[in-house]
């Protein structure tokens, strides 16, 4: 194009421009565009070196591409100018349009700036339109604008071009084309950046999906393989518990295949008792134990642990549970409760046991209205006594036995304010008015000592235990046979009348005299029973003693031969 003369070009050059545009925009990498737009400012404007500044992202220029002269590009690649001292370059000299010219009789003030530069040697000018070694000559590029932004965006780079190849200064058809070439090559730098982020996100986001799916194969073979139980449920909404996935373990303990238990929540598996626990647990995690059902109607005491599995747009969005077997140590516990509760030799509950489930049924307020005259003479023979510290009543009588039926939480052995609790009150000891209350039946046996003194422990043990036998089996369910100490048992009897307390005393005792075999052969026991009453005010203590007095009053009553039978 350097031969072309104004204003007649050749269609040879027109297609060179062409040829270069076409080459920056089809470039398979950013860099590759930059370097071919400086070749392209070379090979089809003609000038002998094209340099191409880039700005970075600190807003300094960087030489990204260069041109013409492997010297001078091996010196100069990679050198950064500052952007002051850009900014003072493209504010001096001529504008050409959007070039900007700055004859070697102005540039000599930059020779000491930061900006990468070179020299072409030559001789100085002869003629007036002549190329100076020392020219400048600039083609700012802009990035596109903005729809309504203006004329132009902002600037992305620099071409800096040095010493037309016919040696003259670029008339008007070579501003216009370096100028138009300029701007095609903005929008090339432009594009291939574009090219170039969207390639960077894609192997970002395939890294990403890839760690994905290594994650959730990690997550597959860590639940589906765990050695205790998994779940994954639905967590709010109307699904809120329902069983998604489970895992083999899962799936053998409760002995459920894998497709029964989608069709579950674990409310639907959950003990009726442990409902409240459930709730409590899937709404805030963290760790509860209860008990599950199995197929086979039973229910199993698992650990659960439930995580919230959150999504960072949608919010929380699972439930991951982990269920793991924890009966055998309930089982260990529950025996150790039992035990601790219960009398070792009769299995009956002991004298704390005893005291915690009365301390359960009494409050400290006395009722309203005036009290039997028995019941009131009994509080007066007990002022003195000090308090029973219901703390006793905190162990509460194990689920597991046959006898307990007080449904009263054990912190409610003062019942002060509690709205449910009806209070115990004595029936008259002068008239049958129909009233019942709780019975306190004190048993001493009759005659006992005489055995273990003839026949030895061994056979006292073995009445004690046949009396244990007889007493539970002669009351209600309902009722409670204790064993208190020695030779002394307490039954309570809620919702008995006098009458009916004194019929049970003496059905009781006529089930103790029947003889009892021990230690190879048949004793007999009397048994002397007395009857007190259990009512709000009183203290578990103070009942018993009640009980107490009266039985030795009884027994003392009773003939000495008439104690015990044969």
């Amino acid at each position: 194009m350097e031969t072309d003369s104004e204003p007649y070009v050749r269609l040879a050059s027109l297609r060179q421009l062409h040829q270069a545009m076409a080459a920056m925009n089809t470039a398979r990498s950013l860099a590759d565009t930059l370097q071919t737009v400086a070749d392209g400012v070379v090979d089809a404007l003609g000038y002998e070196l094209a340099c191409v500044n880039l700005v970075r992202p600190d807003n300094n220029l960087v030489v990204a591409a260069f041109s013409g002269n492997a010297a001078a590009e091996a010196l100069i690649t990679g050198r950064v100018g500052s952007r002051e001292s850009w900014e003072r370059r493209l504010s001096m000299g001529e504008a050409w349009g959007d070039l900007i010219f700055i004859p070697h009789t102005e540039g000599w003030v930059l020779d000491d700036d930061d900006v990468p530069q070179w020299y072409t040697d030559g001789p100085a000018p002869r003629f007036e339109d002549e190329w100076h070694p020392s020219d400048r000559l600039f083609a700012p590029m802009h990035a596109p604008a903005p729809q309504g932004g203006g004329a132009c965006g902002e600037l992305i780079g620099v071409l800096s071009v040095d010493r037309p190849r016919n040696g003259r200064l670029p008339g008007a058809w070579g501003r216009e084309a370096l100028q138009m070439y300029a701007f095609q090559a903005a929008i090339a730098i432009s594009n291939a950046r574009l090219r170039s982020n969207m390639q960077r996100a894609l192997v970002r986001l395939e890294r990403e999906q890839q760690a994905l799916r290594a994650s959730e194969e990690s997550f597959r073979q860590a639940f589906e393989y765990a050695p205790s139980g998994m779940a994954v449920a639905e967590l709010g909404g109307d699904q809120h518990g329902r069983i998604l996935r489970t895992n083999d373990a899962l799936c053998r303990l409760l002995g459920r295949p894998a497709s029964a238990m989608r069709r579950y929540s674990f409310s639907d598996l959950v003990h009726p008792e442990d409902i409240g626990t459930l709730l409590r647990t899937s709404a805030e995690g963290g760790r509860a134990e209860l008990r599950l059902a199995r197929r086979d109607g039973t229910y199993l005491w698992v650990s659960l642990r439930n995580s919230v599995v959150a999504d960072a747009a949608d919010g929380p969005r699972f439930l991951l549970t982990h269920v793991e077997d924890i009966e055998e140590r309930k089982r260990r516990e529950l025996h150790l409760a039992h035990r601790a509760s219960h009398d070792s030799l009769t299995g009956l509950p002991n004298s704390a046991e005893l005291r915690a489930r009365l301390s359960a049924r009494l409050c400290r307020q006395r009722p309203q209205g005036a009290l039997p005259a028995a019941v009131a003479d009994s509080l007066a023979a007990f002022e003195s006594f000090e308090p029973f510290d219901s703390q006793d009543a905190a162990h509460g009588p194990p689920a597991f036995d046959r006898g307990h039926d007080f449904d009263f939480p054990p912190e409610a052995g003062t019942f002060e304010g509690y709205d449910h609790h009806v209070h115990a009150i004595a029936p008259d000891e002068d008239r049958d008015d129909g009233a019942k209350g709780l019975a306190v039946l004190f048993c001493d046996l009759d005659g006992f000592k005489s055995i273990n003194d003839r026949f030895g422990h061994n056979a006292g043990d073995a009445v004690l235990i046949e009396v244990a036998r007889r007493l539970s089996d002669a009351v209600r369910d309902g009722d409670t046979v204790a064993r208190l100490g020695g030779d002394e048992f307490v039954i309570l009897a809620n919702g008995l009348g006098r009458a009916d307390a004194q019929d049970l005393a003496v059905r009781l005792r006529n089930e103790i005299i029947q003889p009892i075999r021990a230690e190879g052969r048949a004793v007999r026991v009397g048994a002397s029973f007395g009857i007190g009453w259990a009512h709000c005010g009183m203290t578990a203590d103070e009942v018993l003693k009640s009980a107490d007095e009266r039985m030795y009053v009884e027994k003392r009553s009773r003939p000495k031969q008439h104690r015990r039978a044969g």
